[in-house]
């Protein structure tokens, strides 16, 4: 199994020092069976900052941090190293009941569910309804992987990746009438899909690893060197199966999770204020360096 180090690392530039409010971080992830926390840190400048650690209502791992000394520069640097043992596409198992859809969820599940299942964004022409389920028609036997593989690869094949540095996630029905968006607007374009359909799913919120690439090979997957962003949908049998319709992946392989959210508003890697002159912000850079 690959043992990886991840460096997340945050730096904003101001004209003059300025003063920090509080400021919160989602970069750790948690340990569980498929990833094994070794080691981490986490490096602020200016030094002196108070931190405390907090469980969100999700439980992921968030650091708040405030910081008593004024400066003309923030750095945030995340540092962990971890052992991964990602599950592969042909280990998903799926109960029998679950295998072709329709199908209901367990009524002991449903109260847990909750939320996930439900539509968060408006959809008045239906076009999203309309697209989710033009793959339930062009499945054979209506099989349930078989649906979600064929709308992963359709989000990877026929739309067109579309990075920008502004903050939010595109509305899902602009991102299915542009055909473009990044690795967050495609991840909550097929969680609404599959909410229309009846089918529980979240936001994911973390690194990719391109395993060729750390080989010293040509790049092949999107959306390494910052955060990226993905999906998972609740399959009985199989839990929390996760989709990156970015890259067409249907398994964890290449993807280190950090944060599980019921929406990608609730999944900011790094958030705050600072007060100052009109003008001060200079601007920020962001780099994800993950190594073997």
């Amino acid at each position: 199994m690959p043992v990886l180090t991840v460096d997340h690392r945050t730096t904003y530039r101001y004209a003059n020092p300025v003063r920090f409010g509080e400021h919160r971080m989602m970069m750790r992830p948690r340990d569980s069976h498929d990833l094994r926390l070794l080691e981490t840190s986490l490096i602020l400048r200016p030094a002196g900052a108070s931190v405390r650690w907090i469980h969100d209502v999700f439980g992921n791992s968030i650091a708040i941090a405030r910081f008593a000394t004024p400066a003309s520069e923030l750095l945030v640097e995340s540092v962990f190293r971890a052992e991964h043992f990602p599950l592969p596409e042909s280990a998903v198992q799926v109960e029998d009941y679950a295998r072709r859809y329709p199908f209901s969820y367990d009524a002991s599940e449903v109260p847990d569910i909750g939320r996930t299942a439900e539509r968060h964004y408006p959809d008045p022409t239906h076009q999203v309804d309309l697209w989710a389920r033009r793959f339930v028609a062009e499945t054979p036997d209506h099989e349930t992987l078989g649906i979600l593989s064929a709308m992963t690869k359709a989000i990877q094949n026929e739309f067109t990746y579309n990075p920008r540095e502004e903050m939010g996630t595109q509305d899902p029905v602009k991102t299915l009438r542009t055909l473009t968006g990044t690795c967050r607007d495609y991840a909550l374009l097929m969680m609404e899909a599959a909410r229309s359909l009846g089918l529980a799913a979240r936001f994911v919120s973390g690194y990719l690893y391109d395993d060729s690439k750390l080989g010293g090979g040509p790049d092949t997957l999107i959306g390494g060197g910052v955060t990226h962003a993905w999906l998972q949908i609740y399959l009985p049998g199989a839990g929390w199966v996760t989709f990156d319709p970015t890259n067409g992946l249907i398994s964890d392989r290449n993807l280190i999770r950090v944060a599980v959210v019921r929406d990608p508003s609730q999944a900011v890697p790094l958030k705050g204020t600072f007060t100052g002159r009109p003008g001060d912000f200079l601007g920020m850079d962001v780099s994800v360096e993950i190594r073997t």
